[in-house]
């Protein structure tokens, strides 16, 4: 492809064309995937990828054996994540075919492509996310979906207006363990719910520059397109390498998104609470205890360490983004090992033939996303669900940050009487353009 003259205006220049080649869903006969290889070309999603770091590589190689989908487009960065990517594609299917781009948008300007994967840091999802839709294309995106409020809004609107389909990556809701214990909750079988328990790490706020270092060629890795609307900073190759991670300007919500994104959604679900989130937040100094409408409490508990000690309070052996649901009758504790722990041994026997798949596995979840890309139906995880379940995430993690109680009005998303927090809904955003 060659380079946009007019980097400002290409997508208003292909919004017509993709809209024509979008606007119908793709349907597979229950032949065609019986055929599972034998599907035809033209009966095959067309898939783009933004970002091929370390999780969408492990991403890929569950889609990638997705009979109906097929990866055609890279676009990174970093020379070496484009050059590990294709080869990752092009051994899999066995040629040559998949094409690389320093640049994402000129992966979006091609109308042949009608998803894209969005796993680029988390500074650049909201806006991938949205320029995505924009040009016509359907969405999976990594979480956090947005690192600020004000992100997460804008994903919400833009998907509603344009009509395209949006996953959120928040995978554990297509995880057959974490599905049985939000079924053992909604179902009254714990009794009454009155506590949620969502793990997340320690929050942290981390703003110090490492040493600035020379700045290598666009083509190796294109510094100002990485650091896309974040804050300019000098070069230095360990941000590239992962160490934005826990930087303020980088990530999300003091970092408790991490697992948050997951465990809190968890806990969204549990309490049948899609459309609406806690309404208070009241941080202390080994959680966050956050209050809905209904009374239930929102434990937002701190780990350490989510490989070693947890204490007490939670059962190690069962992994990382464990989640607890208490009712007045009984509870249920589950993490990313598949194994669910009742407090009765009723409730034990009853899930002791349970599916155990583990939490990170995506193949479920990139399913659902790619079944509803042909039935134009609302996935699992679609931008309303993200909204509120990050939304929440940020009102706690600001509720810490300011190191004070916090209320929010769930409809208007708006902090009551505090100004300072309504602040940090939104950042400055640089123009990288």
């Amino acid at each position: 492809m060659p380079h946009p003259t007019d980097r400002r205006h290409f997508l208003t220049n292909t919004l017509a064309t993709t809209a024509i080649a979008t606007a119908a869903p793709w349907i597979i006969s229950s032949k065609a995937y019986a055929a599972g290889d034998a599907i035809a070309p033209s009966d095959k999603i067309t898939l783009g990828v933004i970002g091929i770091g370390p999780r969408c590589t492990y991403d890929m190689k569950s889609i990638l054996t997705l009979p109906d989908v097929q990866c055609v487009a890279i676009a990174d960065v970093q020379q070496s994540r484009r050059d590990a990517g294709k080869k990752l594609v092009d051994d899999y299917y066995g040629n040559t075919d998949c094409q690389l781009y320093r640049d994402f948008r000129e992966l979006l300007a091609r109308d042949d492509i009608d998803a894209v994967i969005v796993a680029t840091g988390d500074r650049w999802h909201a806006a991938a996310s949205i320029a995505a839709a924009e040009a016509g294309k359907d969405v999976y995106s990594e979480k956090p979906c947005g690192i600020t409020i004000e992100d997460c809004q804008a994903i919400s609107e833009t998907f509603g207006r344009t009509k395209r389909i949006f996953q959120a990556g928040t995978q554990r809701r297509s995880v057959p363990n974490f599905q049985q214990a939000v079924e053992l909750a909604q179902s009254g079988k714990l009794g009454k719910l009155h506590t949620l328990y969502a793990t997340v790490y320690i929050p942290t706020l981390d703003n110090t520059w490492l040493p600035g270092q020379p700045t290598p060629s666009a083509e190796v890795c294109d510094w100002n397109l990485w650091l896309g609307p974040a804050p300019w900073r000098p070069y230095n190759e360990k941000y590239v390498q992962g160490r934005w991670r826990g930087q303020y300007d980088f990530d999300s919500g003091a970092r408790l998104l991490d697992w948050g994104a997951h465990t809190i959604d968890l806990c969204q679900w549990a309490n049948a609470a899609d459309d609406t989130m806690p309404i208070e937040y009241v941080p202390g100094p080994d959680n966050i205890t956050c209050t809905y409408a209904n009374g239930v409490k929102l434990v937002v508990d701190f780990l350490a360490d989510p490989f070693g000690d947890r204490g007490p309070r939670w059962l190690t052996r069962l992994g990382t983004c464990p989640v607890r649901f208490v009712g007045d009758e009984g509870s249920i504790e589950t993490g990313d090992e598949g194994e669910l722990v009742a407090s009765s041994e009723t409730l034990n026997r009853e899930l002791s033939n349970s599916k155990r798949i583990r939490g990170l596995d995506v193949t479920a979840h990139a399913r659902n996303f790619f079944d509803c890309v042909k039935s134009r139906e609302q996935t699992v995880c679609n931008p309303t669900v993200m909204r509120r379940s990050h939304i929440a995430c940020h009102a706690a993690a600001n509720a810490w940050i300011l190191n004070r109680p916090l209320t929010i009005d769930p409809q208007s998303e708006t902090f009551e009487n505090d100004e300072e927090a309504n602040r940090l809904k939104s950042r400055a955003k640089r123009d990288w353009t």
